[in-house]
């Protein structure tokens, strides 16, 4: 690029929209009774400018509302009411006592009946289904006859199926013609630039608003006057990704991995038929002819079979090919595939892994040499640069071993678990007597898919496949296979000498193994120090796809160990390290840690917006051990927020026995909460049944705090005075247990008794030790609760030792309002706390309010002390913020 670029903001002014414009004109006209408008269209073709325009035309009150920003339950919902009626306490009541899509319709009839605004709903498709639904529900409510009525305008991508509306109308965004591009072309610049430079970027943009837009802020003055020439290709990947790389980051991986699949295999033949000349290998897209319209100048279609092939040799799955088809994203005809819209094939070039083109360069084509060769120098890092299944059955057993291996390894990283548990056994059996190192790692790594599946048998099978094994391998798997079928008594002896030769052990996977047999025995603190070590010798060692699982299981045995803080700080960082290797199972996991420790901090917004996260990839790739963590989380978040009901519905599966139920290996930690909240919500007996379960499990010793949990449970059961009595023994026996959390919610539990059975002053001492172990471990949700028992027994309350305006801030929030403070962006504040930028900006709005400010740029003068000693965590932080911001400019300029 050269000069800088003299591109004015494009603001609401559309070009070629007379149809949509009428539309919306119809819906918003003084004279109408409201209704719904649904405006559809590909990315970047303008739905969100139309939005803005029609609010800005609209003469009364307007409300865009953007996507909440990830697709929890509810979110959507809540982004709303935030838009609608911001701080009004009684629109935030009538959100919390919805129940149900029906329930949440009647609050938006209630809260804009009668009211002729204009809602603009954008990126429907990206909002959560549970809020999707209670909008067409509302939408679909009777109007009263000669009352206003909202009116909705509602943007949705071209591929979203809409809800049936009746009386709805749809519109649908398409190209400009020749004339429209070029208005919308001088638009943007200022000065116009050169007429050859005008019909070169009409030419290649398409018609496509969007891609012009892109393709102008890119050139630089010289370029758009003429007096530079233009790149060979002025609309090239980087225009494309920037255009469309926000609709690809939002398809299924599955989905994605397809569409690079089809659009390698397009260009590969536009290159050896030569239909259309290349940039960096690929094909051009479609251009614009005389009436507006693209030629046929594009990817070409390629076989459907030959696509097949080359999906499932990749590795790839072929099922989401139907659903690309239907919603239009890939045409099919003739037994050929195609790109409906040429540029969404060149952007998924663009955007795709340099690994992912490698590994599908040829989709279909066979390359049993150079497969051969490859696993045969041990290249296996990823499973997609395998050639089809005949050539790969040509190979020798161990060659083909490997290729089962690195295809297992790829599923475990980012595929479904199951698929990842049989190609890893298969591995193991080949493997076995050729390559006995490997064929241990295929074993231990098909154990660690079946465990993340949830599913026993599949564990047992591939403990089965080790029958040569020896040594520590033999006692791990005869250990972990007794603890499977209940045989402790085997189990204990066979794994605590995995655990006492940890000291022996270099080698950060055998690390791996031994801290897997600490968590099985309910040794947290052993488990916690053995990850420990082998992250210092993953990151001593730079083995940077190894490096994610390691901070997964150190994340997870932080918290069975009871220390939240140190479990996020270390999910964070795997959130960090997997996103460059490609690895969203072993996210899913982190995010699922960091739900259930905002459940302890009562941090709903970040439960919601990680346990979302966790489930959104732990359902379709049968990640059972992390969707019972989120869900758990979610659970705990509702019983601290009052609403035992749902968090015990919630529950129930998740206690439940057989495949059906929750994870194998959480069931029993997961009781406890249950039964809390089963006995608030009157669902007594299945408390009563899940907690005599309970009973057998706690006596077999696998978890510290059991048995306290165990008395706890049996005090919220009881009748009488035996209760006091079971809240006694649970208090003394979470002395040793080292889970002072747990502890508090006992404390407030038992206070909370003391206070019903109208002994006030007994019922003191608990609770003010409950809400001082609350404020120390920042579980601001829970202390709230405790504070509020405490003041209806009459006692002093105090609150926070900080009484300043920042002492009422949450943790969460002094966080980021001191990042925000050091000059720290939304961004980088996001990236930094693995959250999302939507819910960076809720938090500082919180802060701004609580504060008295109006802006970040009040925030030095107002920030608290950082607490923490420099070189600490904030200081680290502060330093990790500057560094990656000096990166940036140095990589800018």
């Amino acid at each position: 690029m050269s000069g800088a670029t003299h591109v004015t903001a494009p603001g609401p002014r559309l070009y070629d929209r007379a149809a949509e414009l009428a539309a919306v004109a119809r819906l918003t006209a003084p004279a109408g009774d409201g209704g719904v408008l649904f405006v559809t269209g590909g990315p970047g073709e303008g739905r969100s400018v139309l939005l803005a325009r029609a609010a800005d035309d609209f003469p009364g009150p307007a409300h865009r509302v953007a996507a909440p920003g990830h697709r929890a339950p509810w979110s959507g919902a809540r982004a709303l009411f935030a838009a609608l009626a911001p701080g009004a306490p009684e629109a935030r009541r009538a959100l919390r006592t919805a129940r149900g899509e029906d329930g949440l319709a009647a609050a938006v009839s209630g809260l804009l009946g009668g009211l002729p605004v204009l809602v603009c709903l954008d990126d429907l498709h990206l909002w959560d289904a549970h809020s999707r639904a209670a909008l067409a529900a509302a939408w679909r409510r009777d109007r009263a006859p000669g009352r206003p009525a909202p009116r909705w305008l509602v943007s949705a991508a071209r591929h979203h199926r809409l809800p049936d509306v009746p009386g709805a109308e749809t519109v649908r965004l398409g190209r400009l013609g020749p004339e429209g591009a070029r208005a919308l072309l001088l638009d943007l610049c200022a000065p116009p630039p050169a007429p050859p430079v005008v019909r070169r970027l009409v030419e290649e943009a398409a018609g496509h608003p969007g891609v012009l837009v892109s393709a102008v802020r890119r050139l630089g003055t010289a370029r758009l006057a003429g007096g530079s020439p233009l790149p060979e290709q002025p609309v090239d990947g980087a225009v494309l990704t920037e255009v469309y790389g926000g609709f690809l980051k939002h398809l299924p991986a599955d989905a994605r991995r397809l569409l690079t699949v089809v659009a390698l295999a397009g260009r590969t033949e536009a290159n050896r038929t030569g239909a259309s000349r290349t940039e960096e290998g690929r094909a051009d897209a479609g251009r614009i002819d005389a009436g507006g319209r693209e030629a046929a100048h594009r990817l070409p279609g390629v076989a459907v079979d030959a696509v097949l092939g080359g999906a499932r040799a990749a590795g790839v799955p072929v099922e989401p090919l139907d659903g690309l088809v239907a919603d239009g994203l890939l045409c099919r005809a003739d037994g050929l595939l195609r790109f409906e819209d040429p540029f969404l094939g060149r952007a998924v070039l663009a955007s795709a892994p340099a690994s992912r083109h490698h590994g599908v360069r040829r989709a279909g084509a066979p390359r049993p040499v150079r497969t051969a060769s490859a696993l045969a120098r041990g290249e296996r890092h990823r499973a997609d640069r395998l050639g089809p299944p005949a050539a790969v059955r040509a190979l020798a057993p161990a060659a083909r071993g490997r290729s089962h291996l690195v295809r297992g390894l790829a599923a475990l990283a980012g595929g479904p678990v199951m698929d990842a548990h049989e190609a890893l056994l298969r591995a193991a059996e080949l493997l076995r007597d050729r390559a006995p190192a490997e064929a241990s790692d295929a074993r231990f790594l098909a154990v660690e898919a079946a465990w993340a599946g949830g599913d026993v048998a599949a564990c047992l099978a591939a403990l089965d496949c080790g029958g040569d094994a020896g040594g520590t391998e033999r006692d791990f798997l005869d250990g972990l296979g007794a603890a499977l079928t209940v045989r402790l008594g085997e189990a204990r002896p066979a794994l605590a000498r995995v655990v006492a030769r940890d000291g022996a052990e270099d080698d950060p996977r055998l690390l791996l193994r031994a801290g897997s047999a600490a968590l099985v025995l309910g040794d947290t603190a052993a488990a916690a120090r053995i990850h420990a070590r082998a992250l210092a010798r993953a990151r001593a060692e730079h083995r940077t796809a190894l490096l994610p699982r390691v901070l997964e299981h150190l994340a997870y045995a932080e918290l069975r160990a009871g220390r939240y803080s140190r479990a996020a700080r270390t999910a964070r960082e795997g959130l960090r390290a997997a996103e460059p290797v490609e690895q969203p199972n072993t996210a899913a996991h982190q995010h699922a840690v960091l739900a259930l420790v905002a459940s302890v901090t009562g941090d709903g917004p970040a439960v919601a917006e990680h346990a979302g996260l966790a489930l959104g990839t732990a359902r379709p790739h049968g990640l059972v051990q992390a969707a019972t963590l989120a869900e758990w989380a979610l659970a705990r978040d509702e019983l601290g927020r009052g609403l035992a009901a749902q968090a015990a519905a919630r529950l129930v599966p998740l206690v439940r026995p057989g495949p059906r139920g929750g994870h194998f290996a959480l069931r029993m930690l997961v009781v406890p909460c249950f039964v809390e909240a089963a006995v608030a919500s009157g669902r007594t007996a299945e408390a009563r049944s899940a907690a005599g379960e309970y009973a057998v499990w706690a006596a077999q010793g696998l978890d510290g705090p059991a048995p306290a949990l165990l008395a706890r449970c049996r005090a919220l059961l009881a009748q009488g005075e035996e209760a006091a009595y079971w809240f006694g023994e649970a208090v003394r026996r979470h002395e040793g247990c080292g889970n002072d959390f747990e502890r508090a919610r006992t404390l407030l539990a038992y206070g909370t008794w003391l206070r019903r059975r109208r002994r006030p002053g007994a019922a003191r001492e608990p609770l003010r030790d409950a809400l001082v172990t609350f404020e120390r471990a920042a579980a601001d949700g829970w202390a709230d609760h405790a504070r509020s028992e405490l003041r209806a027994t009459g006692g002093a309350v105090g609150g926070p030792a900080d009484r300043t305006a920042w002492g009422l801030l949450t943790p969460q929030q002094q966080r980021i309002a001191r990042f925000a403070a050091r000059g720290a962006t939304n961004r980088e504040i996001a990236d930094r706390l693995a959250l999302s930028p939507r819910t960076v900006d809720h938090h500082l709005r919180g802060v701004f309010a609580r504060l008295g400010i109006r802006s970040r740029v009040e925030l030095p003068g107002v920030a608290g002390p950082d607490p923490r000693a420099p070189g600490q965590d904030g200081g680290t932080e502060a330093k990790g913020l500057v560094s990656s911001r000096a990166r940036r400019s140095a990589g800018s300029s």
